[in-house]
């Protein structure tokens, strides 16, 4: 560390670590918004925020299995705070977002876009429903972001259009609703098909489609321009949090249709 910097405290690095979650790969640099608005908030330069959020990266995992490097000098902290958010998908996202709103000086309800006029005035109900809301929207955000506004099945780039999808549903692993390995960004229709096993992505990440599909024969040809013509085809994979191979091998074990 260079003479007359500061250390990163705990809670700047959690911001950090938010904002890499929200942000595309490709916007991890200094002249970002989001990532010239953190360095306003914590008293830091662009740069630094940067090269900070480029230190995260060459601990995530699923970049390490890609071959991308991000920096090296990342501090013993770093490692501390990603790995501590990391491994509580369950937890940290949501603390990660209040203490966003309480840096801003509002309320998590304002960042995250929630109507006042949808909630009790006050008490647990409430607290519970902003949580799960909070998170809903941390889980979208990071999988689109990790996606590139992309379509993992068809390309597709229209954000209004495009789902956060889970590979295990969300009743069945709760430690994992958060996790963005657990997520793929894919379009509506294919999201349906995907969650009821007539698609499913392998753990080499090639889309197959059930062969049920293929009794319709009154639609076969609107089923191969909508599914066949997928089928056996690697997805789009994001440029971040890679879906993990544990959770496909479920998907394909227990949901699909074969």
């Amino acid at each position: 560390m260079k003479q007359g910097q500061n250390l990163w405290t705990r809670e700047e690095l959690i911001l950090a670590i938010n904002l890499y979650c929200r942000l595309s790969f490709g916007k991890l640099h200094r002249n970002t918004s989001e990532v010239i608005h953190l360095a306003q908030l914590i008293g830091r330069t662009p740069s630094s925020v940067a090269y900070k959020l480029v230190n995260f990266a060459s601990l995530d995992p699923s970049l390490q299995a890609r071959g991308i490097k991000g920096a090296q000098n990342t501090s013993k902290l770093d490692k501390e705070i990603w790995n501590e958010f990391y491994l509580n998908w369950d937890k940290l996202p949501y603390e990660s977002e209040k203490l966003r709103a309480s840096f801003e000086h509002t309320t998590i309800e304002v960042i995250n876009n929630i109507d006042e006029a949808e909630l009790p005035r006050e008490g647990k109900t409430r607290e519970q429903m902003v949580k799960v809301r909070v998170n809903q929207n941390f889980f979208r955000r990071t999988i689109l972001a990790a996606y590139n506004y992309t379509c993992c099945i068809t390309g597709l780039q229209n954000a209004s259009l495009l789902i956060a999808g889970h590979i295990k549903p969300w009743g069945i692993d709760e430690s994992n609703r958060l996790n963005p390995r657990n997520g793929i960004a894919i379009n509506a229709l294919h999201d349906k098909a995907f969650e009821t096993g007539l698609l499913t992505i392998t753990p080499d990440y090639k889309i197959r489609i059930s062969p049920s599909l293929k009794e319709q024969k009154k639609s076969i040809e609107t089923m191969r321009e909508y599914f066949f013509k997928y089928d056996k085809k690697e997805i789009i994979l994001p440029s971040k949090f890679l879906p993990d191979r544990e959770f496909l091998e479920y998907h394909n074990n227990e949901r699909f249709i074969s």
